[in-house]
């Protein structure tokens, strides 16, 4: 008997809100990283103060491609411009769907003329999979799920991330000297005590540091001296809980809701994906409902994506694309939530949908909310209509679970209301205005 398809799994349940809605889903924390090490308030002040260590080897998947026609695929099947695409860059690729909405985004980074590895959640490596599978190209792919879904595996590579203001003195003790001088996004490769990696130039939250990708026999002798050489700096090792909350300073939409549930066109790509896949099963809750999952899609350009979209090559969803440009009606903003008990000093992190209202009207929805100790404030990235976006506007967020199908989406249940203000995203100033400017 064939597996079931994502496309069986939603005739099943009547409709793609009816199998995704899961009110009360718990936060994620990642697997194989402990929660916390020091505490996620002390993780969370150490890459702004001194120096931090996370790792990044268990949650993301890594899609390996190459062959002749690696780049042709991927210019087809995203809106990215390859033609200055250089060995040992990264960039965000933006995957949109033939609607012009986005299918997710990952981390690219070349590795060789003809030769790349996608890294990220699953949702970007199974859209280049399926095409690059049933659309002929001269392609070898290898897919490396990540740790959630395998049982007593190790991953191909290790992935670790140092960050804040010591973070390039912890890497010259470690390294033996500065690494050479390399732009944002770009990599090297550098040798720690005989073992071989590529040392990335990469941030978070407005902090400077390096992400150091090699082969994961090689973990925990790298782990283990990257976290000696940043004793004197004061290194501390971030856990899963702190890490999932710098998305929202950075102002980045870590998992948006792949827009692939309703388009006609993807009918072949719903019946090729497994139920029990990321598409499948990544829950949706909060207090905003609607029976229409497209109510939950967004497109690159309220994400802020336009930097990385070029019109100057064909790709699926490019005349799409182009004409939602200038009719994208939201914008993305960070909300400063009013002291309540509801999201606290003991509150960490969510990933529910809540509805956003300007007296009792809904004008936008946020996307990941979390408590960032060191500013003793909570913060929610969030989707606004353009008209409430600018900065110092007054919003109120409904908090809490609908309870989903049968139940009105505007339905007064009673929920609290936490007031907020709105601020840019993202929310860090020299994430906003100077993190790419090496």
């Amino acid at each position: 008997m064939a597996a079931p398809t994502l496309q069986h799994a939603i005739d099943e349940a009547g409709s793609p809100i009816r199998l995704l809605w899961k009110p009360g889903a718990p936060a994620w924390v990642g697997p194989r990283v402990a929660p916390e090490f020091a505490g996620w308030a002390e993780e969370q002040t150490a890459w702004r103060t001194t120096v931090a260590l996370s790792d990044l080897s268990f949650h993301m998947s890594d899609l390996f491609i190459s062959g002749p026609d690696a780049t042709r695929l991927l210019s087809e099947v995203t809106a990215n411009n390859y033609a200055s695409f250089a060995i040992g860059q990264a960039k965000q690729i933006v995957p949109v769907t033939p609607d012009g909405n986005l299918v997710s985004d990952g981390i690219l980074l070349r590795t060789g003329e003809d030769s790349y590895v996608l890294t990220g959640g699953p949702a970007a490596g199974n859209w280049v999979m399926f095409h690059a599978e049933t659309g002929g190209y001269d392609v070898t792919l290898e897919n490396d799920p990540d740790m959630s879904r395998r049982d007593g595996e190790d991953p191909r590579l290790l992935r670790l991330q140092l960050q804040g203001p010591a973070a390039l003195e912890t890497v010259a003790r470690a390294f033996g000297g500065p690494l050479p001088e390399t732009k944002f996004f770009h990599s090297v490769e550098v040798e720690l005590g005989g073992r071989r990696l590529r040392a990335l130039r990469h941030g978070m939250a407005g902090q400077a540091g390096y992400e150091f990708i090699g082969d994961y026999a090689d973990h925990a002798f790298v782990r283990d001296a990257l976290l000696a050489a940043g004793e004197p700096d004061g290194i501390v090792h971030v856990g899963a809980l702190a890490y999932s909350t710098n998305p929202v300073e950075s102002g980045w939409v870590a998992s948006p809701q792949p827009a692939i549930y309703t388009d006609p066109e993807l009918a072949a790509y719903r019946a090729w994906l497994p139920k029990f896949s990321f598409e499948g099963m990544r829950p949706i809750h909060g207090s905003f409902y609607s029976d229409d999952i497209e109510d939950y899609y967004v497109s690159p350009w309220e994400l802020g994506y336009g930097r990385s979209v070029s019109f100057e090559h064909d790709f699926i969803g490019r005349d799409a694309l182009a004409a939602a440009k200038e009719r994208a009606p939201r914008r993305k903003v960070t909300l400063e939530l009013d002291a309540s008990p509801v999201a606290g000093e003991g509150f960490v992190n969510d990933r529910g949908i809540h509805r956003i209202e300007v007296g009792g009207r809904l004008v936008g929805t946020t996307q990941h909310t979390a408590r960032i100790a060191p500013l003793g404030r909570t913060l929610a990235l969030s989707l606004v209509d353009a008209e409430f976006a600018a900065p110092g506007t007054r919003v109120e967020v409904v908090w809490g679970e609908h309870p989903g199908h049968g139940t009105a989406p505007d339905a007064d249940l009673g929920l609290p209301r936490i007031g907020a203000t709105v601020q840019p995203s993202p929310y860090d100033e020299y994430a906003r205005t100077a993190y790419r400017r090496d």
